[in-house]
């Protein structure tokens, strides 16, 4: 057993895997250390945390969808969100109400048909309070969870304990709240809820006995210290789910004009995320097609163990036969 932090300066990163492996523990420091590895040693990275993912995790594919119960009009001012009313973004965002249960069922439906085993409403609001609305998507919860072919999991903001018991005891199997970002970082990105609140949101969430999903964007403008940062806070909350999307610029939001990141720069992000969360399951969500391009294939070689199939919130995803494609190719269990 490795009793010390190996160099990860030089020579191949497998003896940072073993690290790993054995209970070491990835700091904010080396994080950042390995962020800022070279291009050139992303491919040792990858490989380490290929070893960690496949040593905690295994070889399964976890595939899940989403749909959005509630869109647009978001009285938050998220700088990444086209659903947001504080910008004026290209047309075509959709703009509803809470939808009904039975759409709910509907939609559950379309996504067995891409092998999803979880799905999740999301809604586009700050929070979920107790009340005819939150009755609603308990009732939509019950019928999708009495089908028995897919998990309901929920995204509806922030929320307390009370609506997390309510939630619990509906059949709701997962809750998924992002931090967004680092602590340090998040006022650049929000400024209508505050961070903390985001973080015990998925606190309450443990406490219920509910799983949790709990992510974040990369690529928003952050440093790469600050991009470690956001990786350990996540780790402290021990999700089992942790999506990790990158920046798709929305025209007419604040945090458009951010320059893309490059497909590698986002495999080595995904890489250190899983060396930094060495049990959870990570799988890649937004901007999956938008940055990782031709290199799609290589986020599971970067430690992922799942991916967001269908479409996502405002932006399309893949086709059904694009992903099902890309999974036999690879030969993955899915």
């Amino acid at each position: 057993m490795l009793a010390t932090v190996p160099r990860v300066s030089e020579g191949p990163l497998t003896e940072l895997a073993e690290f790993v492996i054995n209970g070491g523990e990835v700091d904010v420091a080396l994080a950042e250390q390995l962020l800022r590895l070279p291009l050139e040693r992303a491919y040792d990275l990858m490989y380490a945390a290929f070893l960690v993912k496949r040593h905690f995790v295994g070889d399964a594919l976890h595939r899940c969808g989403i749909v959005n119960i509630k869109s647009g009009n978001c009285g938050e001012n998220c700088g990444f969100c086209a659903q947001s009313v504080f910008y004026q973004t290209a047309a075509g965002t959709p703009t509803y109400n809470l939808m009904s249960p039975q759409q709910m069922v509907d939609a559950a439906r379309e996504a067995t048909q891409f092998g999803s085993s979880n799905f999740g409403l999301v809604a586009a609001w700050k929070g979920i309070k107790k009340g005819p609305q939150l009755d609603q998507i308990c009732e939509g919860i019950k019928r999708i969870k009495a089908e028995g072919k897919i998990l309901p999991d929920v995204s509806l903001g922030v929320a307390g304990r009370e609506e997390m018991k309510q939630l619990k005891e509906a059949g709701c199997v997962v809750y998924h709240h992002n931090l967004e970002t680092s602590e340090s970082y998040y006022t650049q990105v929000c400024t209508t809820r505050p961070w903390r609140e985001n973080y015990d949101t998925v606190r309450y969430a443990k406490e219920s006995g509910m799983e949790v999903c709990c992510g974040g964007i990369i690529g928003m403008g952050e440093s790469l210290r600050q991009r470690a940062e956001f990786m350990k806070e996540v780790s402290t909350l021990q999700p089992e789910h942790i999506p990790v999307n990158f920046l798709v610029s929305v025209h007419g939001t604040p945090l458009a004009g951010k320059a893309a990141l490059g497909p590698m720069e986002c495999l080595m992000a995904l890489a250190v995320f899983r060396l930094t969360n060495p049990k959870s399951d990570i799988f890649v969500a937004g901007g999956r097609v938008q940055q990782l391009r031709q290199l799609q294939p290589f986020l599971f070689m970067a430690g992922a163990n799942g991916m967001m199939v269908g479409n996502y919130l405002t932006t399309p995803g893949r086709t059904k036969e694009q992903d099902e494609e890309l999974v036999r190719d690879l030969g993955l269990n899915g």
